[in-house]
């Protein structure tokens, strides 16, 4: 019953924008809360410094590949894998920038737990660890892209408050994991003949959105022009995007709007409303139904199956992006907003589990979407 309430509010809400548009944008979201601030702070700061149990990504050449995750990633060995625990790191210093003021001791300990990862020796470990022979594809591209975000949140950091030492300490360590990753990105893409396209960790739409946003707060115009063309080579075509087939069963992203998502990033305004037109077509009337309902997660301890949980945040976060390219008025617009707030609530519901399964991520995927990670800086 507590799934069905969101799904026929987006139905009244689909039949009544066809009927009459409201005259302005409703509110998507409610605000970030500092009591859930605190709570998505308190799940991160607990599984960054939490070793075990841990989903190592290494391919083991010999005997000596045999190490604990602590020796292999002295600041990533939390939070059960390692781009969980880039990005429960970005999401720590995401709340700290932009959120809602948290608790001193917790604050402190969130600061010291920073302290302790982002330093040199420790970055420059994670450094020599991609470049261990077997490990060439490790992370790529969604811990890449995690871990840029991680680097943009701390420039902007930087940038806004240069005078806080602790920031610009933790800018300066994650700069060589940043420029190896940089460095590696356009040959990587110039072999990539086709984008991947999955509703999990490999997808190629996702990573590119979180490279450009990257590039574009850093100032890397060269990366930027890089990542714009390889996108257009692979889904400026893209027509009648088959929305049935959503989701697979493990699903924490959707493909389709991961593109549609990017290509909003890449193409100017009146471009990007001509292609989402042939991409989606019908959703200015809500003909795109499995897009816009949210989805349930039958086990919440399976580590796979929990995977849907996620996928109700992301979607929502691309659906706020799409519409944000889009007139306020604009019927898709409206349509991507009312099925954001439903896929919103029924996200956050899974987030406080109190099974490790989804709690050393799903806050990650809260934040980004609360705070507007991806649509704001």
């Amino acid at each position: 019953m507590a799934r069905l309430l969101p799904l026929a509010l987006l139905g009244l809400f689909l039949t009544s924008c066809q009927a009459a548009p409201p005259a302005a944008p409703e509110p998507a979201l409610p605000p970030l809360t500092a009591e859930l601030a605190e709570r998505f702070a308190g799940l991160a700061v607990e599984g960054i410094v939490r070793e075990y149990p841990n989903k190592p990504g290494n391919v083991m050449v010999d005997a000596a590949g045999v190490r604990s995750p602590r020796a292999m990633h002295p600041a990533f060995y939390g939070s059960f894998d390692w781009h969980s625990s880039v990005h429960g790191h970005w999401m720590l210093i995401r709340l700290m920038r932009v959120g809602p003021p948290l608790p001193p001791e917790l604050l402190q300990e969130i600061r010291q737990a920073l302290d302790a990862h982002l330093q040199a020796d420790a970055i420059a470990a994670e450094v020599a660890y991609f470049r261990e022979p077997g490990q060439r594809s490790f992370e790529r591209m969604y811990g890449w892209a995690w871990a840029l975000r991680l680097a943009a949140e701390l420039h902007a950091w930087s940038e806004s408050q240069p005078d806080d030492p602790a920031v610009r300490r933790w800018r300066e360590a994650v700069r060589p994991l940043e420029d190896y990753l940089v460095e590696q990105i356009p040959p990587y893409l110039e072999r990539l003949e086709w984008p991947i396209r999955i509703g999990e960790h490999q997808d190629t739409g996702f990573a590119l959105g979180q490279i450009l946003d990257y590039a574009a707060i850093v100032g890397n115009e060269a990366l930027a022009r890089t990542v714009r063309q390889r996108a257009r080579d692979y889904y400026l075509a893209d027509r009648a995007y088959p929305a049935a087939y959503e989701p697979s069963g493990q699903d924490f992203f959707s493909s389709g709007l991961n593109e549609a998502d990017l290509m909003r990033r890449v193409l100017p305004r009146e471009e990007y409303r001509r292609w989402l037109d042939e991409f989606l077509p019908g959703l200015a009337e809500g003909a795109v139904p499995r897009l816009l309902e949210p989805v349930g997660v039958s086990d919440l301890s399976d580590g796979k199956l929990v995977h849907l949980a996620g996928l109700n945040l992301s979607r929502a976060w691309c659906w706020l992006g799409i519409a944000s390219a889009l007139d306020p008025n604009d019927p898709r617009a409206r349509v991507g907003r009312a099925a954001a707030a439903a896929h919103y609530e029924a996200g956050l519901g899974y987030v406080f589990s109190g099974d490790y399964a989804g709690e050393h991520w799903l806050a990650s995927f809260a934040v980004y979407l609360v705070t507007g990670s991806g649509r704001s800086r």
